[in-house]
């Protein structure tokens, strides 16, 4: 449950991350129309989530590499 707060000020300073947390889960949609992914963690999966925030950082969903909202 330490990394939720990480992964929260991640999803908030991009616009085509939409992050939500509802009955202990947490889930990031990334992008928009037909290429929008989903990842899904258990809100207190650490390890889970440091590798969701390695992706959206330096991964294949990296800012430069996902198409954004207009």
């Amino acid at each position: 449950m330490k990394q939720i707060g990480n992964i929260a000020i991640i999803c908030a300073k991009r616009n085509n991350v939409l992050f939500q947390v509802l009955n202990g889960y947490i889930s990031i949609h990334i992008g928009c129309g037909p290429d929008k992914k989903v990842l899904n963690a258990d809100w207190d999966d650490d390890e889970k989530i440091m590798e969701i925030i390695r992706e959206l950082n330096f991964g294949k969903y990296g800012n430069d590499k996902v198409s954004y909202i207009k």
